[in-house]
């Protein structure tokens, strides 16, 4: 695995005016592995969009190294980096305490009538449900974030461990000229790995829905 990040031109507004939408920037990352395009092998790249002060990075996870120039197509010349991912990935541990960062797409599912079986995907729209989303995910993700309380919806609680720090509605164009726009949200707090092997798994293959268009990348650092 490979982690790679490059700064966005957020200068040049000519340079980036096709970064209009979620597609968009699926497609940069795309294009990005110009030989698993020509050999029509596209592997899962996860990716998202970080705002660091004043700059916006893209950082990608995957398989393969990318083509650090294709990377560089909408951004700053010479920010384009890539680093091999597998022996961090491979030194974590069960009761190692990391701070982490998620960008991620919280939704559930509702019947729309009696006997929908499928239901309908919507998203989460308040703070504490997106909070309990991310609750509800942790044990089965090799992580705690904290016990739960009382109230899922006592938000002070949750916010000791973890914060919503982003929220926001991205829009990404369909088929058929139909435009929906996403819920993207962003954590970041405190965790502990209860289980390396099920943590790594996520660490490598995301968290929730919508991972083509910038959802679930979780990145980590030690220090609590």
């Amino acid at each position: 695995m490979y982690l790679s990040r490059v700064e966005i031109d957020t200068n040049d507004r000519y340079k980036t005016r096709d970064l209009t939408h979620l597609g968009a920037y699926h497609n940069w990352v795309e294009q990005s592995f110009p030989q698993e395009v020509a050999n029509r092998k596209r592997l899962r790249h996860l990716w998202r969009i970080d705002q660091l002060g004043t700059k916006k990075y893209l950082l990608v996870l995957s398989e393969e190294k990318p083509d650090l120039k294709e990377l560089e197509k909408y951004g700053v010349s010479g920010t384009a980096a890539t680093k091999p991912y597998d022996s961090f990935l491979n030194s974590l541990k069960v009761g190692q305490t990391l701070r982490f960062r998620l960008t991620a797409n919280p939704t559930h599912k509702v019947r729309r009538f009696p006997g929908d079986q499928g239901g309908h995907v919507v998203p989460h729209v308040t703070v504490a449900q997106q909070c309990k989303w991310l609750l509800d995910r942790s044990e089965k993700s090799g992580f705690e974030l904290l016990e739960q309380p009382a109230s899922v919806f006592e938000a002070e609680q949750l916010r000791k461990a973890f914060n919503v720090t982003n929220r926001e509605y991205p829009i990404l164009h369909k088929k058929q000229s139909r435009t929906v726009k996403l819920s993207r949200v962003t954590f970041e707090g405190v965790l502990k790995i209860t289980d390396a092997d099920a943590f790594r798994d996520v660490m490598k293959k995301g968290i929730g829905r919508e991972k083509a268009y910038g959802m679930g990348l979780m990145t980590v650092l030690p220090g609590a």
